[in-house]
């Protein structure tokens, strides 16, 4: 006797050999089947978009609420369409081909720029792995424990989250960490913000007290670049074609990216008023772990201090294993190489190893005595300047070819309006930004 199987989704599933007979309890409810559908089909845009919130981005935050307190809760909000709508044409261009964005730049715009984009993403996210690894060991010598024990121990937690050989494993504990996030919001309130300040400052754009500056703009456009990260396009495009989507899925992936986006300002948000809260109370810190320390004092409260350590390392995780794949699939892609979490490490050998390799070394640069890590963080935010507006480029490009997207997902007018507005401006912020660093007397400070 055989049961007939009537399929919502085939998003996330992992493959299931034709002879198997699937079970299961069919749904009529119409709102019921949309929300198995979305459910299938979430995680790669709240993954793409919380991942950015990284240990450099926690120190950015933090920066900004520790200088100009909330005065620059708008910028956040006027980040959110933007992020969404650069993430949405990777939607789109990851459901329509099913290949990487590093696989689509090679197809289409041939060896040399493929060679650019590739090496270009694999420099940068391999400086900023180590700026992620550089903050695990920061935040664990301030909770008593050796870097030579626990820069280790998060390296190989970051490898056995993906040598399972199972996508949907690995997405499910990654989401787990994306919402341990929400604890910024438990430390914003515990800090005594005030609301009526918060929600001027967030609807109505204000200059912070002493006007325009060097170390604002500079302070600005650090907040930009750490909210739009280039390894983002590879990584969420990569991702959707790793969990095959289609697309019937698009509506619900569009919603994934648009809550993604709006949980990572608000999570950004509080870390900036966890910055303020110093402000207020007069602490000066050199980065978020002595603010940390700061903070439990003056709040009379210890699980601050360890909230706030402890999400320092969520941060870094998430980014390590976000930007980490981000190399392997589009190294993998490049190669030729089966290069999916689908895959058991036997299957698929040399995209294991080059995620493997990446965190190895990034963790092994860490722990190098005097290691230059100053030096890499400049060179990240420089590296990142520079890659940013050329990398949208090709998307944007990828996303008006007729021939592989069709009239019906290919960019619309406004579309391009509003995308070529973003990368104009982008630009000029990553030229600013990248002059900023290799000259900082360039732009006066006051």
């Amino acid at each position: 006797m055989q049961e007939k199987v009537i399929a919502i989704s085939t998003a996330g599933t992992e493959a299931v050999p034709t002879a198997t007979v699937v079970r299961g309890r069919i749904v009529r409810s119409k709102w019921a089947q949309n929300l198995l559908t979305f459910l299938m089909v979430f995680g790669p845009g709240l993954i793409v978009m919380e991942a950015d919130n990284d240990a450099g981005a926690v120190s950015t935050y933090v920066q900004a609420g520790a200088q100009y307190g909330t005065s620059l809760l708008w910028l956040l909000l006027l980040l959110l369409p933007t992020t969404y709508f650069i993430q949405e044409m990777v939607v789109r261009l990851g459901i329509a081909t099913g290949k990487g964005h590093a696989a689509m730049i090679y197809q289409r715009f041939g060896k040399w720029w493929g060679v650019f984009s590739l090496v270009d993403l694999e420099l940068v996210n391999f400086l900023t792995l180590v700026t992620e690894f550089a903050a695990i060991a920061l935040a664990a010598r301030h909770m008593g424990i050796s870097p030579y024990l626990g820069v280790p121990v998060a390296a190989a937690g970051l490898m056995l989250m993906v040598l399972s050989g199972s996508y949907l494993r690995w997405e499910r504990i990654t989401i787990f960490f994306c919402l341990l996030d929400l604890a910024w919001l438990l430390i914003a309130f515990q800090l005594r913000p005030g609301v009526g300040e918060i929600v001027h400052n967030t609807f109505i754009p204000t200059i912070p007290a002493g006007g325009v500056t060097g170390n604002l703009m500079f302070l600005v456009i650090a907040i930009v670049g750490t909210t739009i990260a280039p390894w983002q396009l590879f990584f969420q495009q990569s991702c959707i074609a790793d969990k095959r989507l289609r697309f019937s899925d698009l509506k619900w992936a569009r919603l994934d990216t648009l809550l993604g986006a709006t949980f990572t300002i608000i999570v950004a948000g509080c870390m900036m008023l966890a910055g303020n809260a110093a402000l207020v109370r007069g602490i000066n810190f050199a980065d978020p772990a002595q603010m940390a320390n700061a903070l439990h004092l003056a709040a009379n409260s210890e699980w601050i201090r360890y909230g706030i350590l402890l999400l320092m390392v969520n941060a870094a995780i998430l980014g390590s294993t976000a930007i980490s794949l981000s190399s392997a699939w589009a190294y993998g892609e490049v190669k030729g190489w089966p290069h999916s979490l689908q895959m058991p490490i036997k299957d698929a050998k040399g995209f294991y190893a080059t995620y493997a390799a990446c965190v190895a070394a990034a963790a092994a640069v860490v722990l190098i005595p005097r290691a230059p890590l100053q030096l890499i963080i400049l060179g990240v935010q420089v590296l990142a300047g520079i890659m940013l507006p050329s990398a949208i480029i090709f998307l944007q490009l990828l996303l008006n070819d007729k021939e592989m997207l069709g009239e019906k997902y290919v960019n619309k007018p406004w579309n391009n309006w509003v995308n070529w507005t973003i990368i104009i401006v982008l630009f000029a912020l990553s030229l600013v930004l990248a002059a900023q660093v290799v000259a900082p007397k360039l732009f006066p400070n006051t």
